[in-house]
């Protein structure tokens, strides 16, 4: 195998007729050395039904159906730990990015390259709101990573075999796969395209699940946090050994008042800055928690072929 396709799919029914025709066209280069792997991922409407009925017109399209929902992230790594071809191109269903930038991105990785990642020079049909926290996003996780990520990019990629392999040796659950990509290293490069406005259906990505990935990768990938909690820390203790010799001052000279608006003022000040503090940590604290249940990152409740491919592995394994 040469070629997988990986697309994690959540609640796209209308879309993925229209999906698998770009996809088919776009490795048709490569179609008896490629595969399709479409991940259901708990989906709640007819996905499931859409990825079986595709196999009828696409030999080389295979499902997998999660037993829930796990998120976009760990559908993807389902996905990629279930591809088996030298050369991984992962995309979301939306088809906002493009399936026929492949041909770009398998000559750059001719090259030499083992990851071909694509920069979003433009995005079409998003809000000013979701352009802004996505540009605030990108420069404010590399200025809290340990280790540098592209800009303006997502699990929009083509990855060498290898790169993939030191991806999926890593164990941690709570997944920021393009970061992931970004710690392993080997050679990298971008590629800019414009992204689309979202074919049909409705984003996956509320306000909530943003903020959350956010999170998720801001701790996944830097202890910069606990390093400003620890600076909060000693602001507040500078600011409290200003307000005491304030106190003492006021003592000395008689110049008491009652000053009600500062004592509040004060103790809002220290408790939002304890908060932040317990909230940093219990991050941190959160996450060693699940780690260290060590459970199961999916299940597969259902994997779905064509006769033909499972027919050659029957002769293969033979």
């Amino acid at each position: 195998m040469y070629l997988s396709v990986v697309v994690p799919c959540m609640n796209e029914e209308e879309s993925l007729p229209y999906l698998v025709d770009r996809l088919v066209q776009a490795i048709e280069p490569y179609k008896d050395r490629a595969e399709i792997v479409l991940v259901d991922d708990g989906s709640n409407d007819g996905t499931w039904a859409a990825i079986t009925k595709a196999q009828a017109t696409c030999p080389q399209l295979r499902g997998l159906r999660m037993s829930s929902n796990r998120g976009h992230q760990v559908a993807l790594t389902a996905g990629l730990e279930a591809a088996r071809g030298a050369r991984i191109f992962m995309l979301d269903a939306d088809l906002q990015d493009p399936p026929e930038l492949l041909a770009d991105m398998m000559a750059m990785m001719d090259r030499g390259h083992d990851v071909v990642y694509g920069r979003r020079a433009e995005r079409q049909g998003e809000t000013i709101f979701k352009r802004t926290t996505a540009h605030v996003f990108y420069r404010l996780l590399n200025t809290m990573s340990d280790v540098p990520i592209p800009k303006d990019t997502g699990d929009f990629r083509l990855v060498s075999r290898r790169a993939l392999d030191a991806v999926l040796a890593m164990p941690e659950r709570a997944r920021f796969i393009r970061g992931m990509f970004a710690w392993v290293g080997y050679s990298q490069i971008g590629i800019e395209y414009a992204r689309a406005p979202r074919h049909m259906g409705e984003t996956k990505y509320p306000f909530r699940k943003m903020l959350r990935f956010a999170i998720d990768a801001m701790t996944a990938f830097s202890t910069k946090p606990l390093k400003l909690a620890t600076r909060l820390s000693f602001v507040s203790l500078g600011v409290a050994g200003l307000m005491m010799i304030y106190v003492f001052r006021s003592l000395i000279l008689y110049q008491t008042a009652p000053g009600w608006a500062s004592v509040v003022l004060a103790i809002a000040a220290f408790s939002g800055v304890q908060l932040l503090t317990l909230g940093i940590l219990g991050e941190y604290i959160g996450r060693l928690y699940v780690e260290a249940k060590n459970r199961p990152l999916y299940f597969i409740a259902e994997e779905s072929r064509t006769v033909v491919d499972a027919s050659a592995r029957l002769q293969t394994r033979a």
